[in-house]
């Protein structure tokens, strides 16, 4: 009789765990409208197509000209190196010496100063249009200058339910929200992959979005790639917020505590 009770008691408790172990692994899985096997590629269609990011307002730009030649215009006299930096502290090699390229700040207007070129408007361009424009200018005091642009504070922010949350710099301008996800490390085991929300700040305006990672309209989304300064935030799903109630922890060892007991009972009669 007691076994039978102890026996109707186990049973609901081993096809709940079998049923929940079933879950979790369900909902850590990506993209589950794959099919698990393919007997050809799996298409995406509309898939979301990346636009250069444009440089606004406080962005960082690291800029770079330089010119073959050591003595242009007699500003750098001497004798001839194999490249001569135009512009103080940028990222050049003259000899075993690097220097790193210099950032300059991009003002309420668009604007940017550089050393004996000026002021130039570079605010709602891309990196390649504004190393186009800078060009055009630096070509009427240098000769054949090699002008490099770059976005010196393209980062983004990942928060939440990731092994590494943080403010990460992209080294490129091309990256998804899963570009940034594995840098951060994954979503833990906790995290709500149904639920993943971006923050983005665009002339003052704060805009969210939500990615559902287990299905592939995530790759359909024209907020796929990301863009400088976006924050990426992970919700924790019901077992972390249920792990973290000392409440329910407690009543969880309790059951734990009778359950053993009961087992020991069952195997010494």
């Amino acid at each position: 009789m007691f076994r039978t009770l102890v026996a109707g008691l186990l049973l609901p408790l081993v096809l709940f765990v079998f049923v929940t172990s079933c879950n979790v692994n369900k909902n850590v899985t990506y993209f589950r409208d794959i099919p698990d096997t393919l007997s050809s590629p799996f298409l995406t269609k509309n898939a979301a197509l990346f636009h250069d990011p444009v440089i606004k307002s406080n962005d960082l730009l690291q800029v770079s000209i330089q010119t073959l030649e050591s003595n242009e215009n007699g500003l750098y006299g001497g004798s001839s190196l194999p490249t001569t930096p135009l512009l103080p502290n940028l990222s050049t090699i003259s000899g075993n010496n690097a220097q790193a390229a210099q950032s300059y700040l991009v003002d309420k207007l668009g604007m940017i100063e550089l050393p004996v070129i000026g002021k130039i408007k570079v605010g709602g361009m891309t990196s390649s249009a504004a190393r186009d424009t800078i060009y055009s200018v630096a070509v009427k005091f240098y000769n054949t200058p090699i002008v490099s642009v770059r976005l010196a504070n393209f980062s983004i922010t990942v928060l939440g339910e990731v092994s590494r949350p943080g403010t990460y710099i992209v080294p490129n301008e091309k990256v998804s929200i899963l570009d940034v996800l594995g840098m951060a490390g994954d979503l833990t085991i906790y995290g709500k992959r149904e639920n993943v929300l971006l923050m983005k700040d665009s002339a003052g305006i704060k805009k969210a979005i939500r990615f559902d990672l287990t299905s592939t309209k995530t790759l359909q989304s024209p907020y796929f790639y990301l863009e400088q300064g976006d924050m990426v935030y992970v919700e924790p799903n019901k077992s972390r917020i249920a792990s973290t109630d000392a409440v329910k922890t407690r009543n969880y060892t309790l059951i734990a505590s009778i359950l053993t007991v009961l087992i020991v009972l069952v195997t010494r009669i």
